[in-house]
């Protein structure tokens, strides 16, 4: 018990505060061209990341998921914001700090991509693949390169033999081993997993989801978990944030955030899990129209065109995330 408080008044790993990502809309004449608007990508979003929690990202596609963890590693420069990592602003050392910082921040924080093909070069083994961090970052003297690869193939459920192979010749749960390889090779802390089960069979995925937890449990590792698929994430995660046109709506222990949604939004995703019935009837949609434009996002609250619970003041004030019944942190002038 008192390990667990201690863990409760930690700070956190990771603390991201007002993250905003904006992308201009041109409009191009015949001499020059005219920015005509902003797409909101990302607009004044903030959380934090325990050590060794697993922390969800879920929303509909385009929501700004994806936008969110490349800004937090810089491959996509945010617009504002900072990523507190260990109470160092990593942004800031991204932004002006020289390659030896850099490098550091990289080593502690790591990317697993979404496709497993495509985040790996044709061109090399899967040795050359996997090594690559090793030489980039110099943090092993090169006489351990090779027993260093031995043990990730080892700790990724892979054999000696597959590091002379290449990305066409394994399946996909394989390739998605080797990217998870790949990120563990610098000694990393913190992991992004941008929907890394997504184009993988159902039987492939479990087993992905089964590696990453007992990766977690050996190398104390913390996950930002992104998918979609609210089955996985409820297997994986600890907690969980909602985000809608790119604002974080709701944020709640995932027991609790599935048990009982504050944020009508997140009842009406919940809500669109298929029922393993045949025999069950259809659940009619909650949500009502088509989500809004990034480029022109309704005033007040993003969601209360969809909203069946839309009060007047959703349509003029902007709500806060503020904490709410249960735990959970919720946007929303009338919650459920």
């Amino acid at each position: 018990m008192g390990t667990e408080l201690s863990a409760m008044n930690a700070p956190p790993l990771l603390r991201i505060e007002e993250l905003v990502k904006l992308y201009p809309v041109w409009r191009r004449g015949i001499f020059r061209s005219n920015a005509v608007g902003m797409i909101r990508a990302i607009d004044n979003i903030s959380f934090e990341i325990q050590q060794g929690e697993t922390l969800a990202l879920v929303g509909e596609s385009g929501c700004g998921k994806t936008t969110t963890a490349r800004s937090m590693l810089y491959l996509t420069p945010p617009t504002a914001g900072r990523a507190l990592f260990n109470g160092t602003d990593v942004l800031e050392i991204f932004r002006s700090g020289g390659r030896a910082a850099v490098l550091k921040i990289r080593r502690q924080m790591q990317y697993v991509f979404q496709d497993p093909y495509l985040s790996l070069n044709p061109r090399w083994s899967i040795a050359e693949t996997i090594l690559e961090p090793m030489r980039v970052h110099q943090h092993l003297p090169k006489s351990a390169w090779e027993g260093r690869l031995m043990e990730l193939l080892g700790l990724v459920g892979l054999e000696r033999y597959h590091a002379w192979r290449y990305p066409h010749e394994f399946s996909g749960g394989q390739r998605q081993r080797v990217g998870i390889a790949r990120a563990l090779a610098v000694e990393p802390q913190f992991l992004i997993c941008d929907e890394p089960v997504s184009s993988l069979d159902v039987s492939v995925r479990a087993q992905i989801l089964n590696l990453l937890l007992d990766l977690q449990e050996r190398l104390r590792l913390t996950y930002l978990y992104i998918s979609h698929d609210l089955s996985s994430v409820r297997f994986i995660s600890n907690r969980v944030a909602v985000m809608y046109l790119g604002k974080i709506v709701e944020i709640a222990d995932v027991d609790e955030l599935f048990t009982n949604p504050a944020h009508h939004y997140t009842f009406a995703l919940l809500a669109a899990i298929p029922v393993l019935d045949p025999g069950a009837a259809a659940r009619a949609s909650v949500l009502r129209g088509e989500v809004p434009s990034a480029l022109n996002p309704p005033r007040g609250c993003r969601f209360h065109p969809r909203c069946v619970a839309a009060l007047s003041q959703c349509s003029e004030t902007e709500p806060l995330l503020q904490p709410a019944a249960g735990g959970h942190l919720v946007a929303c002038h009338n919650p459920r």
